[in-house]
């Protein structure tokens, strides 16, 4: 930091940082860096999972091809554990909001550092979370953050209250489901999304899906393909934390 100025607190220490309202998204996403857990090296090239050297990833998605997986890639921020994990909870189940402004500056933190992975893409829209979904939609207020934290308007991110892709009807949750009922409940939730606006927006475009979790990437996969049906040239899928692949 420049000298006289305080340090950050670091994840997740961020309510009482300093830097809370006037942290911008690089210096959020740098502290966040020195405690979260990265995703491994190395890892699949497609799911981001840990791989052994010269082994192939062990996640049957993968193995699929693009056409049948219906994304070309999938990045994480960071994996799934630890703070991270308490934290996406705390705002995914408790409604705490002050946790969307950090993930929302972590996420375009990771726009800004990884530009060739942002380079082509058209839309950056959240897999989004049903209308009347309590306690607090997640991935809204999360996109809106990230809206407000894109100062310079780099990224094709939609502003708050227009969100691209919504989600009108409530479909069965996939948490704690077995693997057969996970993919029903992927289904359904593809299958309840809607575009809005000119659906010509998607013909040839390349988007970027953003969620909190990535785990099987079964939802990821079938919100893909409905997307490549309307059109969608490129899906790619970017995440807060990747979930350790238990295969």
């Amino acid at each position: 930091m420049t000298a006289g100025l305080p340090d950050p607190a670091g994840f997740p220490d961020c309510p009482v940082c300093a830097y809370r309202i006037t942290g911008t998204a690089r210096l959020c996403s740098d502290c966040a860096g020195r405690t979260l857990q990265p995703v491994a090296e190395p890892h699949c090239p497609v799911c981001s999972q840990s791989v052994a050297p010269g082994r192939e990833c062990s996640n049957r998605v993968c193995a699929l091809s693009e056409a049948e997986r219906g994304f070309s890639r999938v990045d994480a921020v960071a994996m799934y554990s630890g703070a991270l994990r308490d934290k996406i909870h705390t705002l995914k189940y408790e409604g705490r909001a002050g946790w969307a402004m950090i993930f929302g500056r972590l996420l375009v933190g990771w726009m800004e550092s990884h530009p060739e992975e942002m380079r082509g893409v058209d839309h950056v829209v959240g897999n989004p979370t049903h209308t009347g979904r309590q306690p607090i939609q997640h991935i809204e207020a999360i996109m809106d953050v990230a809206y407000t934290e894109d100062v310079t308007r780099a990224f094709p991110l939609s502003p708050p209250g227009a969100h691209r892709l919504v989600k009108n009807a409530e479909t069965p949750r996939s948490a704690n489901r077995t693997l057969d009922e996970k993919r029903a409940a992927a289904t359904a939730h593809a299958a309840a999304l809607t575009w809005t606006g000119d659906t010509g927006d998607i013909k040839g475009a390349t988007i970027l899906l953003v969620d909190d979790v990535f785990t099987s990437g079964s939802q990821l996969q079938h919100v893909a393909l409905r997307l490549r049906a309307t059109g969608a040239a490129d899906v790619r899928g970017l995440v807060l934390a990747r979930v350790p692949w238990s295969g």
